[in-house]
């Protein structure tokens, strides 16, 4: 999974399991709050840190820059280092814009690459445990203030994009309950980890932020459509 093919999974979110065993019970507790925040919430920014894990390889691979989301449907990722790109999502429509390449990626959340994921994952909207359960196994892992992490595992009729993640840890905020840390563990073995950080809640975003306008000079290119399973 690529540097841009994990964005989407980055800030993943449940609404409910099927009857979890007793240790459990508190990443229920997390699971509610983290979802009433995100309820509450009609826009959101934030600073990131990702980084890649390659299985094979020593070294990890380092990006940061900015997300934006708004509800409904409204994704703003902007990746300024190392490289700068600029990713779009408005409902199922998706722009990737490379300006060191000077081209425009355009297509469907649907009909991209399967390590493309729903924009419902970034968002926090409703059904999600449509895609999830909570990891059956026991864990004492803790995070922010003693917090459980959220394990993740993707449901076998789960979309498409996540047949390569294997499962996903969720760690929330002690105070605000929203995202602080997400870790993708694809099936191959390469880890993606999200840090989010700066944190800004309903400070109204414009949709016209969420617009890209081609520049001048910049080629649009078409996403390849998925084959039929």
């Amino acid at each position: 999974m690529t540097r841009t093919a994990s964005w989407i999974v980055a800030a993943v979110l449940l609404a409910g399991v099927f009857a979890p065993p007793a240790w459990a019970e508190d990443v229920k507790e997390v699971v509610k709050k983290l979802q009433a925040r995100y309820e509450q919430t009609k826009d959101l920014s934030a600073q990131f840190t990702q980084t890649t894990k390659i299985e094979g390889f020593a070294t990890p691979i380092t990006s940061s820059g900015h997300v934006y989301i708004k509800k409904p449907g409204r994704l703003r990722w902007d990746y300024l280092e190392p490289n700068v790109e600029e990713i779009y999502v408005t409902q199922d429509d998706v722009k990737m814009y490379v300006p060191e390449h000077k081209q425009v990626l355009v297509g469907k959340l649907t009909q991209m690459t399967a390590s493309q994921a729903p924009l419902e994952l970034l968002q926090g909207a409703a059904k999600l445990e449509e895609h999830y359960t909570i990891d059956p196994a026991p864990s004492e892992a803790k995070g922010e203030g003693g917090i459980p992490l959220i394990p993740l595992i993707p449901k076998q009729e789960a979309h498409e994009s996540l047949r390569t993640v294997a499962r996903i840890v969720v760690e929330v905020q002690a105070k605000t309950y929203f995202i602080k840390r997400v870790a993708i563990h694809e099936t191959g073995g390469n880890v993606s980890t999200f840090e989010f950080s700066h944190l800004k809640a309903n400070a109204g975003l414009k949709n016209a932020f969420f617009e890209f306008k081609t520049p001048p000079g910049v080629e649009v290119v078409k996403a390849p459509t998925l084959s039929p399973p």
